[in-house]
């Protein structure tokens, strides 16, 4: 993938603009980190060249000022809601979170816990935060949230939700996903802070949409594709447009929860800082675009992706066709479909002439490889093995696993573990690779050239396991399937 992002230059301007906006405000500032702090893979697809994590190496110049809350959903807590680009659920996820940023020197001083309604799996996942230690907080939902104003900004609003008690002057507020009330939870400490006479201010950080870009540009297109279930729109500002007869780009929850900061803010301070829902932010991204088309590519390839992913999540069940057809039309709108995706027509034509499951990766330099379902390997590890042996120069003909290797483990996962399936999924097989590379140059030379399936791009002809799936993404592979499941058993993993 070419490279069309400037980090460096990123990094730079973002943390001046940062540092800038923290200066403004006396006191407290709060500051809502939009997307991912850690493993911000959506923007390293569509922004080839942005780092996955380079958004917490801004807060660590700020660590010692600095402290987090996480937000999270109830209602996301009680359908398991999953990342889908690390395959964990949110609640998971802020586990996970935590332990990210204690590693790298942050403070967490809380979780607070939004659209609390007493929903069981929300309580439990309280009560195990609690017992390890963390502190957390209940915030309520309110009704017609944003419109009624009145309400929002009263001790019936804001008011029910529990002051959430932080040390630090910089209280970065973070989530495992979009719509976990990261903004509402913000404006809850600015209501609360004003009731304890304590001077405070509010400042966002979100990557997506871009506002110096165009609204119909494929990398802004690309964020509502990802956030299809949410059904968030990109929309030019208008408050921004009326105040400074200039375009800029933002999205549907920002403008609509505008009056609502602007109201706040009058109420505290007797004026609004904000003249707009752009002006909150700080994000430089659309400055550091160094190749435009090679970005609009990157974004293209990603809507496709997240329609081949909102096609399985309908398939299992997990969501409706809203979020389909949703990107249905977005990509109508780029003028795209799924036959961009060169590997698709090669793994569905290798399925029907094998008539068997088929997975195909196009690998850095253009070349796409296959692998079938045999009575051995899944597909997916049949192809991971192909590609191993083409980026290495291996003949086809040559075995990287001596059958020695794979029939102990076939035989302790189906006379041992209980499973039906003996093929060995990509797991299992990477773990057979690295045994034989002990003592076969062949399979030492394959193992080193899984560092190069970082950015492939593949597809499945069927759904695959969740232990393939997670493999595959930890390799750094750009994972499509189609939503179809190899067996026809009622319960799949």
């Amino acid at each position: 993938m070419l490279e069309g992002f400037d980090c460096n230059k990123y990094v730079k301007l973002q943390s001046e603009h940062i540092k800038k906006r923290i200066a403004e405000f006396g006191g407290k500032l709060y500051l809502e980190f939009g997307g991912k702090l850690f493993d911000d893979y959506h923007a390293s697809r569509v922004l080839p060249g942005f780092k996955p994590d380079s958004k917490i190496n801004m807060l660590l110049e700020l660590a010692d000022d600095a402290e987090v809350v996480i937000a999270i959903n109830s209602y996301d807590i009680e359908k398991n809601k999953v990342r889908s680009d690390i395959g964990i659920t949110y609640d998971l996820d802020v586990l996970r979170l935590i332990d990210a940023f204690r590693t790298c020197g942050l403070y967490v001083g809380s979780v607070v816990l939004t659209h609390f309604a007493e929903q069981p799996a929300a309580n439990a996942f309280r009560k195990r935060l609690e017992s390890l230690g963390i502190k957390t907080y209940k915030h309520f939902k309110i009704e017609n949230y944003p419109a009624n104003i009145q309400l929002i900004v009263s001790e019936n609003g804001y008011g029910k939700n529990e002051y959430i008690e932080t040390t630090r002057s910089l209280v970065v507020v973070t989530a495992p996903g979009p719509g976990s009330g990261k903004m509402a939870t913000c404006l809850s400490q600015l209501f609360h802070e004003h009731m304890r006479g304590v001077n405070a201010g509010y400042a966002k950080f979100e990557t997506f949409p871009i506002w110096n870009l165009p609204l119909n540009h494929p990398v802004n297109i690309a964020y509502e594709a990802a956030t299809a279930d949410l059904q968030d729109i990109n929309m030019i500002d208008p408050f921004h447009l009326e105040a400074y007869g200039k375009t800029s780009i933002n999205y549907n929850r920002d403008v609509e929860v505008f009056p609502v900061l602007r109201a706040m803010f009058e109420h505290i301070n007797g004026f609004c800082p904000y003249k707009s829902p752009t002006d909150m932010g700080v994000n430089m991204a659309g400055y550091c675009i160094s190749d435009d088309e090679a970005c609009r590519e990157a974004a293209k390839a990603e809507i496709i992706r997240r329609y081949f992913e909102a096609l399985c999540q309908e398939r299992r069940g997990l969501a409706g066709k809203e979020a389909i057809y949703k990107i249905e039309l977005l990509m109508k709108q780029c003028d795209i479909s799924t036959e961009n995706r060169k590997v698709v027509e090669v793994a569905m034509k290798r399925a029907y002439e094998t008539n068997s499951p088929t997975a195909a990766i196009e690998l850095a330099d253009g070349r796409i490889l296959t692998g079938r379902t045999s009575p051995l390997l899944g597909a997916s590890s049949a192809m991971l093995l192909n590609a191993l042996k083409a980026l290495s120069g291996i003949d086809d003909n040559i075995t990287l696993i001596s059958p020695t290797v794979i029939e102990p483990i076939q035989d302790l996962k189906i006379n041992h573990l209980g499973n039906r399936n003996p093929r060995l999924h990509t797991d299992e097989l990477l773990i057979a690779l690295s045994i034989c590379a002990v003592n076969d140059k062949n399979a030492y030379i394959a193992m080193e050239q899984l560092k190069h399936l970082k950015g492939c791009e593949m597809h499945s002809s069927v759904i695959l396991s969740e232990v393939d799936v997670k493999v595959l993404k930890r390799l750094g592979i750009n994972l499509t399937c189609e939503p179809i499941f190899q067996t026809k058993r009622l319960y799949q993993k």
